[in-house]
Parts: C-alpha cells; structure tokens; sequence
C-alpha cells in the first residue's frame, strides 16, 4: 500500500478523531464550507507586506553570524588577540543564538510579537553602534557580540509567531516559502558583503555600521507598519476595541486605519483559550519542557537531525575542496550552489505544504482551500506535512552518500557541486516543514514552539560538528558521508511512521482530550 493510499486508513485510525473520507459535514464537524468566519481580518495585499516584511527580519541572524567570518583576521590585528581568543567571539554568538529565542519567543507569546520585535531590534542596534565604535577593548567586544545575538537571533522565532497568528495551517506554506528563502539568502550574501567592504575599507568598521543600518531600517519597518499579531491579545485582528495604543503600528496611529470604524466590525474570531496568565519564570522552560512530549520528540528530531546533516556539509566544504585545490575565494564560491539550492528549496517547500494539506484535508472530507479556523485537534495535521516524507528521505540518503564518494575518489567537483546543491533543495523540506508542524502542535504558544526549534537544533548541531572531523579521520568522506546519510533517512523513515501513525493520538492525550471521541467541544 503506499503512502498516499494509506492516507485514509492511518487517519480513521488515528483515535477515531479524525473525519473520515467522504463524510458529509453536520452541526458536529469543525471547519467545513458552512463556516465563512476568515481566520484574519489581515487583507491579502497586507499579508504580503508583513511576509516582506517578516521575511527581511529574519535575515539579521544568518547575515550577521556569517558577515563576521571575513573580519577574523582583522579583529586579530585591531585588537591584538590569538585566533582563539577572537573565534570565542564566534562562539559566544552561537550560545546567545540558542538563548534568545527562549527568552524572547515566550514572552512574545504573551505580550505580543510588536513590543518584543521593537525591542529585540532595538537591542540589535545597539549590539553594532556599540561594535562599530569599540576598537580596543576585547572584553567589551565579547559583551557587545552576546547583546547582538540576543537581539538578531528572536527574529525566528517572532516571526513564526505571526505567521501562526495571521495565517490557518492550511496557507502557512505559502507564507513560509518566502519568509524560508529571505532567511536563507542572509546566509549566502552575508560572507559575500562582509569580505567586499571589509576589503574596500580595509577595516571591520563598516561592517558593523552597514548592520547598524539594516537594524535602524528594520526597527522603522517594524514600528511603522506592524501592529499586534497575538490572538490572544487582539484575537482576528477585526475588534478595534482590542487594541492598545502601543499595539497599532506607527502609521495606524497616525491616519487612524486599522478597521473601517473603531468599533467591532464584525464578530470577531478570538482565541479566547489563549489568553495568558501573569507569566512567571516557567515560561521560560516551555520550551524544554515541549522538546519530551511523545508527540513532539519525533517533529523535533526531524528538523535537527537535517541540521546537523546541512551544518555537516558546511563544516567539510574547505578541507573537500582544499583537495580540489580550490583557493579561498573559490572555496567561499563553492557554497553558493548550496545556498542556491536552499533558496529554491524553500520556496519549493511552502508550495508543497499548502498542496499536502489541501489533499489531505480533501481526502478525509474537510473543506480546505478557503476554510479558516481549523480544529487541529481534529485535523491529521501529522498525515499533512508528512506526507511525501519517505519518498524525499530516500532521494537525500540517495544525495549524500553520493556527495561521499565524489568526494573521497575525487570525481569533479562539477558532481560536488551538483549534489551540494540537491541537498540544499531537499534538506530544506526537513527542517521548514517540521518547524512548521511543531508549530501547529502548539497553536496557542507558536513563538514558544518556534523557539523550541532553535535550541534542539542548535544543540545537536553543535554536537554533530563537534565529532565531525574525528569521524572524517577515522572513516574517510565517502564512509562518513554514507553513514551520515543512512542515519537521518533510516531514522527519518522510523520518525515519520510514528508521526503518522500515533501523532494526532498523543496530541491529543497531552491536551487532556479523548483520543477517540470526536464531538469534544475543542
């Protein structure tokens, strides 16, 4: 039986929570074309805005972690430091890079994603003016790389908070794909432009002033044009009366536009099981107490394990093509086909997820295309963004065990370079769709979900790279790769049978909801 035919079968036995193909929709089932209520009251050309938008913010962690890379020898220089002592530069940004995001992603959850994206950004700001005028002081220059992680690296995490408030499970892909590329495209350009004015200028200065400018430009963006997402403050966003002042976005407060009339414009669609606590120290362990549900272990070993796989690739591209007898710039133009392929990759991958869901949904009888407000504890999500899974497994295992033995006879480095990019182009699935399904699995906490994402990820990343080069010593490219491959698709194929075959069960358990009754008042 294959994946698709099984489709059906795996989500009637999913706890008989799930509506099964053909059913005619009733006063009981969820999210069928009676309802018309939209999920938002954003407009589609609004969306767009804010996808720019989102999408340009979140390129300040890739870009600033990778812009630094050219500037190490001249940091050495100006600040008369051994190479260790400036690369600890390097790893005090990573661990604020995982820290971040669990520090801002809940609290965003539960005062909004506005006053934490200011606050962040402006802390960005103040992380490069402080870099681009300290020239002498090497303790003041670790300080001042943690103060401008901790505000370049929420942007993520924020950032899938306002898709998940903005847009239903069922158009997120389409949101995402952009938002993925813009994301990944500060990765590939951010060496590029470090290395072109630091050669200009012949000083690390200007990087930092350009970065300055990027924040001072992206912090105006934000205050002028993105008012309060949280549903669990404003709800749909269609109940003026919801809004605070400092919830509306610079430009609404001016002209006075948020809705058509500053009263209720329709009924609006809350989130009332949202609405928060007083938040206390515990919101800041969310995030590790979400990575050991039984539901969630398995989504979140999807997504790290392709990041360790692509942080693996990084890591081995100089020694790989110091054999080529690359020089260091064709070394640093050799990531471009992977970048290229990550880019295209993740475009790819929004469209994909938006098309899984809607067959999904068509399969067990549920309206999607324009449907809104989607019960999730009802809905397969799982049977959605899995879908397709085992066959993109197989042609990655398939990408990197012959990426390892290119390498290791020296085939070439035309093949390289090929395979780099299809693994660019497929590894990107894992990771965005997976982030993505954590994020569904919390709807009333998705910049905690999202966050949660970025510490296990980070975490095994860092462990994978860490073993790395013994492994490489030990086995060669060619084993290590092959190993490398049969370990995330053979792990992979078993992640996704159980996501498939008990996620929405225990999903819906750790919501306290019978797994098997499908008329609970969700």
């Amino acid at each position: 039986m294959t994946e698709s035919e099984s489709t059906d079968k795996m989500a009637a036995e999913a706890g008989n929570g799930v509506i099964s193909k053909g059913a005619q929709p009733d006063s009981t089932t969820p999210n069928c074309e009676v309802q018309s209520k939209p999920y938002s009251a954003v407009s589609r050309s609004r969306l767009r805005q804010f996808q720019l938008l989102l999408g340009l913010a979140t390129i300040t962690s890739p870009l600033t972690a990778t812009i630094y890379f050219p500037l190490l020898p001249l940091l050495r220089k100006q600040f008369d430091a051994s190479a260790q002592a400036i690369n600890l530069t390097l790893t005090i940004y990573i661990i604020f890079q995982g820290i971040s995001p669990v520090i801002f992603g809940p609290l965003s959850d539960y005062y909004g994603r506005r006053p934490l994206f200011l606050i962040t950004l402006l802390l960005y700001v103040v992380g490069n003016v402080g870099l681009s005028v300290n020239d002498r002081n090497y303790a003041v220059l670790l300080v001042l790389r943690a103060v401008q992680s901790l505000g370049a690296s929420a942007a993520y995490a924020i950032s899938f908070g306002v898709v998940a408030d903005l847009c239903p499970p069922s158009e997120r892909g389409r949101m995402l794909g952009p938002i993925s590329m813009a994301l990944n495209l500060g990765a590939c350009v951010g060496p590029v432009a470090g290395g072109a004015v630091a050669y200009k200028s012949q000083s690390f200065v200007w990087v930092f002033y350009s970065l300055v400018i990027v924040g001072v430009v992206l912090l105006a963006g934000v205050g002028l044009f993105l008012p309060e997402t949280a549903r669990s403050l404003v709800g749909d966003g269609s109940d003026r009366s919801r809004y605070k002042s400092w919830q509306l976005s610079w430009v609404q407060v001016f002209s006075e536009q948020i809705l058509p009339d500053k009263r209720r414009s329709r009924e609006a669609n809350y989130d009332d099981k949202a609405v928060s606590q007083k938040p206390t120290f515990r919101i800041f362990l969310a995030c590790f107490r979400i990575i050991f549900h039984k539901d969630t272990i398995f989504t979140l070993w999807m997504h790290g394990s392709f990041y360790v796989v692509d942080y693996a690739f990084v890591a081995a591209l100089p020694d790989i093509y110091t054999n080529y007898h690359f020089n260091e710039l064709f070394i640093g133009l050799a990531y471009l086909p992977r970048g290229l392929g990550i880019i295209i990759g993740s475009y790819c991958t929004g469209k994909l997820m938006d098309h899984n869901y809607r067959v999904t949904a068509r399969k067990i009888g549920w309206a999607a295309g324009k449907a809104t407000g989607e019960d999730l504890f009802r809905f397969p999500i799982e049977l959605a963004r899995t879908r397709r899974s085992y066959w993109i497994l197989s042609i990655s295992t398939a990408t990197m065990i012959g990426y390892g033995w290119t390498v290791h006879y020296g085939a070439h480095f035309a093949i390289a370079l090929i395979l780099q990019f299809l693994q660019g182009f497929w590894g990107t699935y894992f990771y965005t769709t997976y982030s993505t399904l954590l994020v569904d699995s919390f709807p009333q906490s998705p910049s905690t979900a999202a966050a949660t994402t970025s510490v296990t990820r980070t975490a095994m990343a860092a462990a994978g790279v860490a073993i790395l080069q013994p492994l490489v010593d030990a086995a060669g490219k060619g084993l290590y790769f092959t190993v490398l491959g049969l370990w995330s698709g053979l792990f992979g194929c078993v992640a996704v049978f159980v996501l498939r075959r008990y996620g929405i069960v225990w999903r819906r358990v750790r919501n306290g909801l019978d797994p098997r009754d499908n008329n609970d008042n969700t």
